[in-house]
């Protein structure tokens, strides 16, 4: 495998870096390049007590939503066949490209099921760091911002979350965005494979407990008898 001195690095992070700036300028607000640049902090906080490749962890962080399947008719294809054009494109190491594209296409939830065919270090680190940005204040803002880019409603009583989706129907649920929180962003939290990951998920993970307990109370008008108890 080639050895990449620091500044060949950084040069290829650099550019990287501008690629998904550009191609994600118009991006649905969830999954835009801001959304990048925090799991792409989160990665690297991360991967700091990890014994895994940085800069490989780095570039698949960068390019790991380059082209959600969600935005490209389902085809789960596409985000690795990108990052491959790009990769290939900078003249990166085969092996590295290989190892960023197999990160991409096995990094996202789908409903909870993984079929286990790939694994490295460096995956769980990436995992970890988007599934930080799908908790907390950060993740209760996406799911209603994506609810909302899908003309979902907020919340109702009468549907109940779905905990046994297929893949496929997890990735055609056309239910309400609350539901949303228990079938996939209050699993999260047991599934970080990272103690700093772990860590983070704890959190954040209370904030959306507490906000449900609001939400729900202002829902039912409870929130007002509570106050004059």
């Amino acid at each position: 495998m080639m050895s990449y001195s620091p500044e060949a690095k950084r040069d290829i992070l650099d550019r990287t870096l501008e690629f998904v700036k550009t191609s994600l300028a118009q991006a649905e607000g969830g999954h835009d390049w801001w959304h990048i640049q925090r799991v792409w902090t989160n990665a690297r906080h991360i991967a700091e007590g990890e014994e895994v490749d940085s800069f490989v962890v780095e570039l698949a962080a960068l390019l790991h939503d380059i082209a959600d399947s969600k935005f490209h008719g389902g085809d789960e294809e596409v985000g690795p066949r990108k990052a491959r054009q790009f990769l290939e494109s900078l003249a990166v190491d085969e092996p590295i490209v290989d190892h960023v594209v197999q990160i991409i296409r096995h990094v996202s939830f789908k409903g909870g099921h993984q079929d286990g065919s790939f694994h490295s270090a460096e995956l769980a680190v990436v995992q970890d760091a988007d599934r930080l940005d799908a908790l907390g204040a950060i993740g209760i803002a996406r799911a209603f911002n994506y609810g909302g880019h899908k003309g979902r409603g907020l919340y109702d009583p009468a549907i109940s979350p779905n905990l046994h989706m297929s893949v496929e129907e997890y990735k055609h649920s056309t239910a309400p965005t609350i539901n949303h929180f228990y079938e996939k962003l209050l699993l999260l939290k047991d599934l970080m494979n990272t103690e700093t990951g772990r860590k983070m998920a704890e959190e954040r993970h209370r904030f959306m407990e507490a906000y449900l307990e609001q939400f729900y109370h202002e829902w039912n008008g409870t929130e007002t008898s509570r106050k004059e108890a």
